[in-house]
């Protein structure tokens, strides 16, 4: 029986009797590596066998699994057995993908085996995003704040020079001021003229 459905979805998706698309289906999105779980509202009133189908580039469908109604497990076409869990209860299936990859996007939908036609349920178009992108975003998070933080240091320095730049320059204002205090001694009775003039270029230098 699960053959006879396989190749009823088959001929179904060939001949466009059905119009399964990614515009019609909603999306979900998950970072290669992690687990997701695929969802789809359970649409039969009896007991049926239940399927998972995926469509790749909407021209590659494809079976992933199935599920006896009788005694509730799951089996799996080639390919799927390692990382696809199926299940379901009385109102919603399951599929879960363990470990996703770039392989695993695609465009997913379940299928129902009622009076001898296989009727197709919610699709889902699963896309799956590489970690790069998420590490690309990480490095542009953490450059960022690392020129923020070079930024500061850099202003931080410069205000220290500055400072000590203005403090170098009292002090030799200071050391001008004594060595004028030093050598501008009194002297008794009339000085000679070129000690005169000696000390008015002393004073001179150390004010200008």
């Amino acid at each position: 029986m699960r053959n006879f459905t396989l190749i009823t979805a088959l001929l179904l998706c060939s001949l466009s009797w059905i119009s399964v698309s990614a515009s019609e289906s909603h999306t979900v999105e998950v970072q290669s590596g992690g687990d997701v779980t695929l969802m789809c509202s359970n649409i039969s009133r009896v007991i049926t066998t239940t399927e998972w189908f995926r469509v790749i580039n909407r021209t590659k469908p494809s079976c992933v699994s199935s599920m006896n109604p009788y005694d509730g497990k799951p089996s799996f076409c080639g390919g799927f057995q390692n990382r696809f869990e199926m299940s379901s209860n009385i109102s919603t299936v399951f599929l879960k993908i363990k470990r996703v990859d770039l392989s695993d996007s695609g465009l997913y939908f379940c299928g129902f085996y009622i009076g001898r036609h296989t009727v197709f349920v919610n699709a889902t178009y699963l896309k799956v995003q590489e970690e790069s992108d998420g590490m690309a975003h990480l490095m542009s998070v953490i450059l960022g704040a690392l020129t923020v933080f070079l930024t500061i240091v850099v202003i931080v320095l410069a205000v220290k020079i500055r400072k000590l730049q203005t403090g170098t320059d009292l002090g030799s204002d200071e050391l001008n001021y004594a060595a004028l205090n030093f050598q501008a001694k009194p002297k008794r009775g009339r000085r000679p003229a070129s000690e005169r003039e000696l000390e008015t270029h002393v004073v001179y230098a150390a004010t200008r």
